[in-house]
């Protein structure tokens, strides 16, 4: 099963100037086009482009939420090694199953002496 690790980065505000490059579209994606180059030489894969909320502070006590403009991208994360079962290491035990399970019979009623009595407390005479 394939791991990746994601790079969450700002999206370009302005684009690049470049010879030839005239109009603010080719600009802005002249300033992609090189930003995805350089993270694509190290490994990483463009996934897409979110705009998320984000809460920013106004004044002592306020706050106003703007939405920030994000690229997400991932690559393959190193490989870990997960140490092999040993050969003997099951899924399911090859334990024998124990002896039959104890059946249960009724509960043993308590001694009449021991339980306590049910309804108002009647008061003790001296003479018992």
């Amino acid at each position: 099963m394939l791991r990746f690790e994601y790079k969450v980065i700002p999206a370009p505000r302005r684009g690049e100037k470049a010879r030839g490059v005239k109009t603010t579209e080719e600009r802005f994606a002249l300033a992609l086009t090189h930003l995805m180059n350089e993270l694509g030489a190290e490994g990483w894969e463009y996934v897409r482009a979110d705009a998320l909320p984000c809460d920013e502070r106004v004044g002592l006590t306020g706050t106003k939420t703007s939405f920030q403009n994000v690229l997400v991208f991932r690559r393959v994360a190193a490989a870990v090694t997960v140490p092999a079962a040993p050969p003997t290491a099951r899924l399911v035990s090859q334990e024998p199953p124990a002896g039959p399970a104890p059946k249960l019979g009724p509960a043993e009623a308590p001694a009449p002496e021991t339980a306590p009595a049910v309804g108002p407390v009647k008061p003790k005479l001296a003479a018992e």
